[in-house]
């Protein structure tokens, strides 16, 4: 610090003051932003976390744990043993953001890259570090752009391989599990309404217009009749209506 100038000295001193960085990460910083204190912060707080080093060989060791004797793959049985080792169930919602960071590609299934590079990118290499992890990743569903994009992933992660869109069954259930972190008053109201009147698989088109629709005043106060809605939001406004859902309050 002794070589730096009155000026840099008091812009770093503020930037680690600030901050809580490091002399090391607060140089880097100001130096990439040519010393402009706010580009520094910015600079700072949009980098991508740092993740500690994780030891391949323990990683091979927890995968050859987990994968099917026959094939290079983790299927049911070692997502249950999986699950068994973190001391979580295979339906909790953690275990769709783990899948997540995994980047998977189908639910019930970790390819050895999946499986490996996902515990790499969470900085992990062991169940008792995933394990320490849990909690963080719960938290990630209530920051609202990760949990978009979980709620994104879900429709592919769960539909069947080779398929266009999601089976009802299956995409009433990520509902309910989605919905039951982040809360909306009418799901059960739209699944019911889809098992009664719709009762076919879901596109992906509806599964994601869903997502703003949720937001909508539960009351629809502010419902836009001629908005871009695909037709199944609009009958379910419908059915709402018939079933006078809205005019009594009951949701």
């Amino acid at each position: 610090m002794h070589k730096l100038g009155r000026g840099p000295r008091v812009k770093l001193q503020q930037f680690m003051s600030i901050t809580g960085a490091s002399e090391k990460a607060a140089l880097f910083a100001l130096h990439g932003s040519d010393w402009n204190l706010d580009g520094a912060f910015d600079l700072f707080y949009n980098q991508p976390p740092s993740r500690p080093m994780t030891d391949h060989r323990h990683l091979e060791e927890l995968y050859t744990r987990y994968k099917d004797a026959f094939s290079d793959m983790i299927s049911v049985d070692g997502i249950t043993l999986f699950c068994e080792d973190l001391k979580v169930d295979p339906g909790d919602i953690v275990m769709l953001v783990i899948s997540w960071h995994m980047k998977a590609a189908t639910m019930c299934e970790f390819s050895r890259q999946e499986f490996i590079g996902g515990l790499q990118s969470l900085g992990v290499d062991s169940i008792d570090k995933l394990k320490s992890l849990l909690p963080t990743l719960r938290a990630e569903l209530k920051d609202d752009h990760k949990f978009k994009e979980i709620y994104n992933f879900a429709f592919t992660w769960a539909k069947e391989k080779g398929q266009k869109s999601l089976a009802l069954d299956t995409a009433l259930g990520m509902w309910r599990l989605l919905f039951a972190e982040r809360p909306w008053p009418l799901v059960e109201h739209w699944c019911h309404f889809l098992q009664t009147k719709h009762n076919k698989a879901i596109s992906k088109d509806t599964w994601s217009q869903l997502f703003e629709f949720r937001i909508i005043d539960p009351l629809l106060s502010n419902y836009d009749a001629e908005g871009a809605w695909p037709y199944l939001i609009d009958e379910f406004v419908e059915y709402l209506n018939e079933k006078k859902f809205i005019q009594s309050g009951v949701l």
